[in-house]
């Protein structure tokens, strides 16, 4: 018996020293890098560099600006589809002032990283759901989950044609 007991205590304790692991904030999806080499993803490729005809057209440095070699591909899209990328430049400033017309927090960024984390904090699983590093992540966001179907539903019911949905007949 007194086998037992010490058995049991050290399984409790190891345990206990399991869960206090960990690398501080909570992780609702385990996402690791398995390859320990470059980031493909990461290697942007640039315009080829030109030497201008004349050093002294050259505009001056714009620190935190595009460099002339840097990739635009919305740009590069933009024209090869026919269309002006300064005109557009000019219409995202006018979608940004629409959205912003009721005021911005300057903050926002802070204020949703911290409720985040709380959230997460919250719902960072059951003890062995963290010892044996299981992926919560969909069942802790599940409550902020849209639901297509019952929105596809309300949509219609409101006379709003969604064209892009399919039709009645397939869910009836």
């Amino acid at each position: 018996m007194p086998r037992l007991i010490k058995t049991l205590t050290l399984g409790a304790a190891l345990v206990a020293l399991a869960a206090c692991g960990g690398a501080g904030d909570p992780r609702l999806m385990n996402l690791r890098n398995t390859e320990s080499g470059p980031d493909e993803f990461s290697v942007l490729p640039t315009e080829p560099i030109e030497m201008p005809q004349n050093l002294r057209e050259l505009p001056p440095p714009t620190p935190g600006g595009m460099n002339r070699t840097d990739p635009d591909p919305e740009g590069d899209a933009i024209r090869a589809l026919g269309g002006n990328p300064e005109r557009a430049a000019r219409a995202s400033g006018d979608v940004i002032s629409y959205a912003s017309r009721f005021g911005v927090a300057p903050d926002i960024r802070g204020t949703l990283a911290a409720e985040d984390l709380e959230y997460r904090r919250s719902n960072d699983g059951r003890l062995l759901e963290r010892i044996f590093n299981v992926n919560v992540y969909f069942r802790a966001y599940r409550p902020m989950a849209l639901d297509r179907y019952a929105e596809l539903e309300r949509l219609r019911r409101a006379g709003i044609r969604t064209p892009a949905a399919p039709p009645q007949e397939l869910f009836e």
